[in-house]
């Protein structure tokens, strides 16, 4: 018995394939930037002497648990964003630091909280507001504006100025002295309350490469000047008061669907 041939378009005659088989839709619950870099920077606010650094990158771009919780994502631009914010400082030691000698060691600093942006166009104007546990306590942050330049699809260039600030418990733990301190540096270091408010005003730039999907090459470089109490703080250095810092790294994107 002779094959019947079929057309293509005739298989439509057949209807549509059963809603098991269909493509079920990706809703992700879930990215993330996960990465880690290298960079140079001064050994504490305020040092003269630079080192290496390592630099963490956590990037939270979308959160959702249902009927709980619906934060970040979307590539829709314009209008407010709200995301979580973090950040991290080393600890100080003052035996790797002659200027520091007879002040007490730092433990590293972790700082959490949100970060609200408002765009339009290439433009962003955002401040983040943290609270500091650790090493020291209180609330730090950061108000700025940047600008964002797509070069290629994947080449990406965003700076801007910078303001940040703190309050007084965070301020007084690394720029302040107290009598007790001043005594122990021989009188070396003069005592002084370091007060809460801007603590330092600057420029950051960052580059961004997609070398392939969700993967990218980060590079930042930045400069600040330390204002108010710290830098009239006798921690810092003579001509310390400008900052700068520079680092490169590598991060990835994961996407998932977890609900």
């Amino acid at each position: 018995m002779a094959a019947v041939p079929v057309l293509a378009g005739e298989f439509n005659t057949f209807g549509a394939a059963p809603a098991e088989f269909a493509e079920a839709t990706f809703q992700p619950d879930l990215i993330i930037e996960l990465g880690l870099g290298v960079g140079y920077a001064p050994l504490y606010d305020g040092s003269s002497k630079y080192g290496p650094v390592f630099i963490p990158r956590i990037n939270l771009e979308l959160l959702v648990v249902p009927g709980l919780l619906d934060i970040g994502g979307g590539e829709q631009q314009g209008g407010f964003s709200f995301a979580p914010a973090f950040s991290v400082a080393g600890a100080r030691r003052s035996v790797d630091n002659a200027h520091l000698i007879g002040l007490d060691d730092i433990d590293p600093t972790y700082a959490a909280g949100i970060r609200v942006g408002y765009e339009w166009g290439p433009a962003e104007l955002y401040g983040e507001l943290r609270y500091a546990f650790g090493g020291a306590q209180g609330l730090i942050g950061d108000i700025g504006l940047n600008l964002t330049a797509k070069l290629t699809p994947e080449l990406e260039i965003v700076g801007g100025p910078m303001l940040s600030f703190a309050t007084q418990g965070y301020m007084d733990t690394y720029f302040g002295v107290t009598a007790a301190g001043s005594a122990a540096t021989g009188g070396r270091l003069a005592a002084f309350d370091a007060n809460g408010g801007i603590k330092s005003a600057g420029l950051n730039v960052s580059a961004r490469y997609e070398v392939m999907p969700d993967t990218f090459i980060n590079a930042n470089a930045s400069y600040a000047r330390l204002v108010g109490s710290a830098a009239n703080s006798p921690i810092i250095e003579r001509g310390a008061e400008n900052q700068f810092k520079v680092g490169i790294g590598l991060s990835r994107r994961f996407t998932l669907d977890l609900f």
